[in-house]
């Protein structure tokens, strides 16, 4: 399997141009370059920053310079303090991973939505296609149902089509259902080219990393676990991730871990426990990744609850 030069370890920008409140304050204050600099002297080579559709088009489908902007401030910060960068569609005119809150649904099934994805894909290619390898694309965010697959698998090799017309070198991911499962990898179809990889995320057990979570009805927010009743070991991330390991080496590509992390209910000592065991998969096999989060969101590795394990911890980001 080959190993992703430039993104082989980073963390991710989430809650600032996605899943936010879009109010002008929030976008201008909650990432600013001092966030960047922090994160390089983690020592991590890239961040993964997830964006929403809105933040750069407009309503009509027309595109936004003010949206940019933000965009372009993080692709330069980035570059000034070493650090590469993923753009990540979190959020398309049709389709939210988020059931819950987002009002956006139709993607798979709309011609006029495809195309509108396809158009904005085209632009971002156009303003950041040649900045290859410092910037990377992740097409879209967490695909949810399995029976969007067939559909995903022919969206996402069109729209790398149009891509590669404008930028033919930029290294592109691409996730499958399952919001991204590692078990699911397998139903990807074949890389489009080499600069194609596979994307994956990891929350699991999810029990154990999103205890107390009040967003899903996947958990018992009362319900607490400890590390050691888990189940979380190197053995069972070895298990987990198999057989997007084996599709991978199938075709010579790469795989990627874009989100994994521990809730903040989660004791500083077993969040430890359980980054040691995720991470010596990732390392074992050359499996690039960004950790989740940076700040807030529930999971923050800048929060101050980690302030006397955070040596220890970006040590195994």
């Amino acid at each position: 399997m080959r190993k992703i030069d430039g993104f082989n370890k980073g963390v991710n920008f989430g809650g600032w141009l996605s899943q936010c409140s879009y109010e002008k304050l929030h976008l201008d204050t909650f990432i600013t370059e001092s966030d960047f600099k922090t994160a390089a002297s983690w020592g991590v080579d890239h961040v993964r920053v997830p964006f929403d559709y809105n933040i750069i088009e407009n309503n009509d489908g027309t595109y936004n310079d003010e949206g940019f902007a933000y965009l372009d401030m993080a692709i330069s910060n980035s570059k000034k303090y070493g650090l590469n960068i993923i753009l990540d569609l979190h959020k398309t005119a049709g389709f939210s991973f988020d059931y819950y809150s987002e009002n956006e649904s139709g993607f798979f099934d709309s011609p006029e939505y495809q195309e509108r994805f396809y158009r904005l894909w085209e632009e971002l290619a156009k303003r950041y296609g040649s900045m290859a390898p410092h910037v990377a694309f992740e097409l879209l965010n967490e695909v949810t149902d399995a029976e969007f697959i067939d559909a995903w698998n022919r969206i996402a090799k069109e729209c790398i089509r149009r891509i590669r017309k404008i930028a033919p070198d930029i290294l592109i991911l691409v996730g499958s259902y399952h919001n991204n499962s590692a078990d699911t990898v397998q139903f990807l179809d074949a890389p489009f080219d080499k600069n194609v990889i596979y994307n994956m995320h990891c929350y699991e057990p999810l029990k154990f990393t999103h205890q107390g979570a009040y967003w899903t009805t996947d958990i018992i927010p009362e319900e607490r676990m400890a590390f050691e009743d888990s189940v979380a070991s190197p053995e069972y991330f070895e298990k987990l991730f198999s057989t997007a390991i084996a599709k991978a080496e199938e075709f010579g590509s790469s795989l990627y871990c874009g989100e994994y992390g521990c809730i903040d209910v989660v004791t500083p000592e077993d969040t430890i426990k359980w980054y040691k065991a995720i991470n010596s998969v990732f390392v074992k096999h050359g499996i690039g990744r960004a950790a989740w989060n940076y700040k807030a969101m529930d999971f923050g590795l800048s929060d101050e609850r980690l302030s006397k394990v955070r040596n220890e911890l970006i040590k195994l980001l």
